[in-house]
């Protein structure tokens, strides 16, 4: 094994660490999943990890994608178990659900690599942004660390990457990017509020 297979491992276990808390307070009814969020989240990287098996993709490189698919799907199966658990659709979360699904067909049916990422990037974020609202008007409804667990997940992946192109960084800056979002959106009023005292 060398040095890049031990930050997957490491990257791969912090994640499953911050996707228990959040499940854990799913169950318990503390934190409130945006369940097209999650949904979509669990879907994108199945279907990733689908293509990456049937490509011949690096088993590394494969396993990191299923598990970012795996631990979003334990969460919203999760949160069935618990009716407090239940965050309520609005046509908001519909509509960005329609358009995350929208990304995740064009790119099954492109033959452009780069359009691919850049399209499973525009996929996601569709998907992230109800979770991203309802932390900002509701962030009592999130588990905040579990957020900033995929953060340092998603860094320590960074020096793994061989070669700054689209193909291998794309998502992972998107990942840093929309974690900082959402953390922000979650702490934010805890961290002002603590500079105004």
């Amino acid at each position: 094994m060398n040095f890049v297979h031990w930050l997957v491992i490491l990257s791969v276990v912090i994640s499953v660490s911050g996707s228990f808390a959040y499940i854990k307070d799913t169950l318990k009814g503390k934190s409130k999943p945006n369940r097209v969020s999650w949904f979509l989240w669990a879907l994108a990287p199945f279907v990733a990890t689908g293509a990456a098996i049937y490509s011949g993709a690096d088993l590394w490189a494969t396993v990191r994608i299923f598990t970012s698919g795996f631990l979003p799907l334990i969460v919203f199966i999760a949160s069935f178990f618990n009716k407090q658990s239940y965050w309520k659709l609005n046509i908001f979360d519909l509509i960005c659900g329609f358009f995350s699904v929208l990304a995740l067909i064009v790119w099954a049916v492109t033959n452009s690599p780069i359009t691919a990422i850049l399209l499973v990037v525009i996929g996601d974020g569709f998907a992230s942004l109800p979770t991203i609202l309802k932390a900002w008007k509701y962030p009592e409804t999130e588990t905040g660390i579990t957020f900033v667990m995929s953060l340092v997940a998603t860094i320590i992946i960074l020096p793994s990457i061989p070669i700054w192109n689209i193909q291998n960084s794309a998502f992972q800056v998107y990942l840093l990017l929309v974690n900082v979002v959402i953390i922000f959106s979650i702490y934010r009023k805890r961290i002002f509020k603590n500079k105004v005292n």
